[in-house]
């Protein structure tokens, strides 16, 4: 009988939580969860050693009531596990207390944050859609937008932080238009115009 050993995954390179290169201090988040299930969750963006000082280093960006999380925290974990595996980086699970993110997948996850922090209840799973279907840099692009203005935790009912409410917890346009038939006018519509004739 043969042993084999079981097969090690060889990392593009060592991460913690979601991503977050093993290096000394570089720009990251922390998504802190506290213990319990009624705490709100806080997200924080560690500015690292590139901050011009050590009093800049950390921006509470978000605080996040706990029903709010519960209702994402799947799905973006599911997300950004997925980008992960791509990049051949190991994946990251939302754990009490402090899990470090990557500085660009912080920035996605404000980017919803900031977007169901003041949303019905019943939109989130609108928002969590709508912000699946953006592209990572539009995503970034919008937490640059809205972090200028308004990105700190007291700022959720100012400029692009309603913008993002609207923009991705809205119902879904195509849920809302309807097609509708074209009468039949006779016109050979199956045919070629001779200009496109070979």
């Amino acid at each position: 009988m043969s042993k084999t050993k079981p097969r090690q995954t060889a990392y593009a390179h060592r991460t913690l939580g979601f991503g977050v290169p093993a290096t000394s201090d570089p720009h990251h988040f922390v998504v802190r969860i506290p213990r319990g299930n009624a705490s709100a969750v806080l997200i924080l963006e560690h500015l690292g050693m590139g901050s011009e000082s050590a009093r800049e280093q950390v921006i509470d960006r978000m605080l996040l009531e706990r029903h709010r999380w519960t209702a994402i925290r799947a799905e973006v974990q599911r997300a950004f596990n997925a980008r992960l595996k791509e990049h051949n980086l190991a994946t990251g699970t939302w754990k009490v207390g402090d899990t470090p993110l990557d500085r660009l997948l912080g920035k996605e996850l404000c980017v919803l944050a900031w977007a169901i922090e003041h949303l019905e209840p019943d939109k989130i799973g609108v928002a969590v859609r709508s912000w699946l279907a953006l592209r990572p840099e539009e995503r970034w692009w919008l937490f640059g937008m809205t972090a200028i203005a308004t990105g700190g935790i007291q700022d959720g009912d100012k400029g692009w932080r309603v913008a993002l409410r609207y923009a991705l917890g809205d119902v879904a346009q195509n849920a809302l238009l309807k097609t509708r038939s074209l009468p039949d006018m006779g016109a050979p519509w199956g045919q070629t115009l001779p200009l496109f004739k070979e």
